[in-house]
């Protein structure tokens, strides 16, 4: 109860602040849209990509970190806060840092500038309030030069940048022999560094502490130390605004580790504010990132609590020791479905505990007329018995004995623990280098993790194909050798080539029920347990072989087949509606965004 008062009260003061700002170019006779649909910045979150720039996979707060983007935009426009006529303005401070200029140059201080092009009509964004001015980078800030470090020195690299709260957190005092080629740059308390090199990460730090020894940064850095009566925290502002960023990526180079050079910085045209409004500003954006701190800290308990909450709940499911207490387990579930499979996250433990119970015959009730689990591994073992008299396969190396101990939980009465290579053929058919091929390769990337779909497949038509390739024939059953803990399997529906990071399988028993047996914890928890290699864990052969599975009679293998496809169909509806509502938040919070700047 505490959390939620906490996070109504930093809704209600972030909204409280923009109306205001609002207000202060209006005089209140127009409401903030961005206050109108508060609601869109505390509910969304977007799943950053596991690859690509500055990602980690991670859960982000998309509604908040466009409220940031917005509080921004609208300080460099000067509707944060209220202007004051009595402010002197931003074109008399500019006369006096050029006063400060020639005395600095003068003194030996600095060098003399080189004259800056004019600012054109058609660089200025959008129209500044009265008393404020546009002006470039260069025009009110200098360096202070550079120096090969011959003595101990605080050096100031990348890593060393808080990109979060725009802080030197993690210096290094290092000799001069140990000084990297790239520590040249010299800066000094009041200093703003931003880094040239991927600017999206937004590695932006004003120096607020006299570093001892010297400070020396990198040469990745850009050194921005402002005239008298720029802010720097102000221009932390400035670097960090959307107008800034939309510049910056339309000037800056490379794909991989794009950059901007000192010119395009230096050269950038910015909003000057009087200095008094500056400090405003700057009070004014720090009071609304705290609160937006704050809120977004009270949506990750909030999440993570219902995460757990969710968690928990289902696995009472899992643990349940007969059909009874799994009906009451269910019945709580059941009563507040609404409130628990709220997000994607929880509808992927629905998917997995439906998965579970699966595959430890909880899902569908057992029929004692089927023939038991004993019968069919007894055919199974015929049946690879004569495919090995006849050479088309291999003799398998002899198994493991299935102890007690490895048993992780009691199996129905019908089924049988085995090994996973009691159950399966390894076939291995390699193409031949000089071979005419006209077909479809599938790879590990072509596979969904945690779902056993194909997401693509190359088309091959070539003579020689390179790289070692495996034929594989529809009914297989294709497992990634390469990092298997990430789940890739599918059910092949097409004759096909695959890479040799795959196994081709040749199920002997109900091909869907192994797949979803592989798919399952009972599985994927032994995979980890026996995978390989630290950088780019495998799995062998051998140890694929002796994963122990629970396999039930085959008539009901089929009735868990069909339960299990149709609960996932319903776990994905009910996914993409989740999907469909949060883009459609995205792209209101987008357009509320826009029309607060316009």
């Amino acid at each position: 109860m505490k959390k939620q008062q906490a996070t109504r009260v930093a809704e209600r003061s972030v909204a409280y602040a923009l109306k205001h700002a609002e207000s202060n170019r209006h005089s209140g006779a127009c409401r903030n849209p961005a206050v109108e649909h508060l609601e869109l910045w505390s509910s969304d979150w977007l799943k950053k990509s596991a690859s690509g720039r500055g990602s980690n996979g991670k859960l982000s707060p998309y509604g908040i970190q466009k409220l940031r983007e917005l509080i921004l935009e609208l300080a460099v426009r000067g509707r944060l806060v209220p202007q004051d006529p009595s402010d002197e303005p931003a074109g008399v401070l500019l006369e006096k840092i050029a006063g400060e200029k020639v005395r600095l140059v003068k003194e030996g201080k600095i060098k003399r500038q080189k004259k800056l092009p004019e600012i054109t009509e058609e660089e200025k964004p959008f129209e500044l309030p009265d008393g404020w001015e546009w002006v470039r980078v260069r025009q009110i800030c200098h360096d202070w030069g550079q120096k090969k470090p011959d003595q101990d020195f605080t050096y100031i690299d990348v890593s060393a940048i808080d990109n979060r709260s725009g802080r030197v957190v993690s210096p290094a005092v290092l000799t001069p022999d140990e000084a990297p080629s790239r520590a040249r740059k010299i800066i000094q308390e009041g200093t703003v560094i931003y880094s040239t090199v991927r600017p999206y990460l937004k590695n932006i730090a004003l120096v607020t502490e006299g570093f001892e020894p010297e400070p020396i940064a990198s040469t990745a850095f850009a050194i921005v130390h402002p005239f008298s009566g720029i802010l720097g925290a102000y221009l932390i502002s400035v670097f960090r605004s959307p107008p800034f960023i939309r510049y910056v990526e339309s000037v800056q180079t490379g794909i991989a580790y794009p950059a901007i050079n000192d010119k395009q910085f230096f050269g950038a045209v910015i909003p000057l504010p009087p200095r008094a409004e500056q400090h405003r500003i700057v009070a004014k954006v720090d009071e609304l990132m705290a609160l937006c701190d704050r809120l977004e800290q009270e949506q990750t308990d909030s999440r993570e609590t219902h995460q757990t909450l969710v968690e928990t709940l289902l696995r009472t499911l899992v643990e349940a020791p007969n059909a009874e207490t799994a009906q009451q387990a269910w019945q709580r579930i059941a009563q507040h479905f609404d409130l628990l499979f709220t997000t994607e996250t929880a509808i992927d433990q629905l998917k997995q505990t439906i998965l579970q119970l699966a595959v430890m015959g909880k899902l569908v009730p057992q029929d004692p007329n089927d023939k038991p689990a004993s019968v069919l591994l007894e055919k199974i073992a015929e049946e690879k018995a004569r495919l090995v008299k006849e050479g088309k396969i291999k003799k398998q190396k002899k198994l493991l004995e299935i102890t007690e101990d490895e048993k992780p939980f009691e199996l129905p009465y019908q089924w049988r623990w085995v090994r996973f290579g009691d159950v399966v053929n390894y076939k291995s058919e390699l193409v031949k280098p000089n071979e005419f091929i006209e077909c479809d390769q599938v790879g590990p990337d072509s596979i969904e993790k945690d779902t056993g779909r194909l997401l693509f497949r190359r088309t091959v038509r070539e003579s020689g194909v390179q790289g070692p390739n495996n034929r594989f024939y529809a009914g297989q059953i294709l497992y990634s050798k390469i990092r298997p803990s990430l789940n890739k399997v599918w059910l092949a529906d097409f004759d096909g080539l695959c890479s040799a990071d795959m196994y081709p399988l040749e199920p002997m028993t109900c091909p869907k029920y192994l797949v979803k047996t592989i798919l399952s914890e009972v599985f994927l928890e032994q995979v980890r347990v026996a995978e390989n290699r630290v950088k780019m864990p495998k799995l062998n052969i051998d140890s694929l072989s002796n994963i122990l599975i629970p396999v039930p009679p085959l008539a009901e293998q089929h009735r868990i087949v069909a339960k299990v496809d149709e609960l996932m169909a319903l776990c994905d509806a009910l996914k993409a509606r989740i999907q469909e509502s949060e883009t459609t938040q995205r792209h209101l919070a987008d357009a509320v965004v826009k029309r607060a700047v316009m």
